[in-house]
């Protein structure tokens, strides 16, 4: 390979890599406005997350509200485990003080 034959590939990479740099910075900037201008309109959400607790690196406990419903679900180690169906039936109450006491880790939850 001679020097004129290194500088045109040189040059066509430097070309190639600032095109991807270029249009990555333009979807950053635009791409977030266009998405929501594509996305159809929809009505108030049901499902949230209202609280998540990392427990250790491979497990987190995730609290979900559904409707009027809040839901326990345990999720890592590649399952994912839902809090027993006494929990599913109870409706929110928002009259829990935030400073109640955690739950007793030897409890059976699951």
């Amino acid at each position: 390979m001679d020097v004129i034959s290194t500088l045109k590939a040189v040059f066509a990479l430097t070309i190639v890599v600032g095109l991807i740099l270029g249009l990555a910075y333009l979807l950053r900037q635009f791409a977030p406005a266009l998405m929501a201008k594509m996305q159809a309109q929809r009505g108030a959400r049901r499902l949230q997350v209202v609280e998540t607790l990392v427990l250790d690196p491979s497990r987190r406990l995730v609290l979900l509200r559904l409707d009027d419903q809040e839901r326990l679900i345990l999720l890592g180690e590649g399952r994912e485990l839902d809090a027993p169906s006494a929990l599913h039936t109870k409706t929110l109450e928002r009259s829990i003080s935030p400073t109640k006491a955690p739950l007793d880790p030897n409890d059976d939850l699951f």
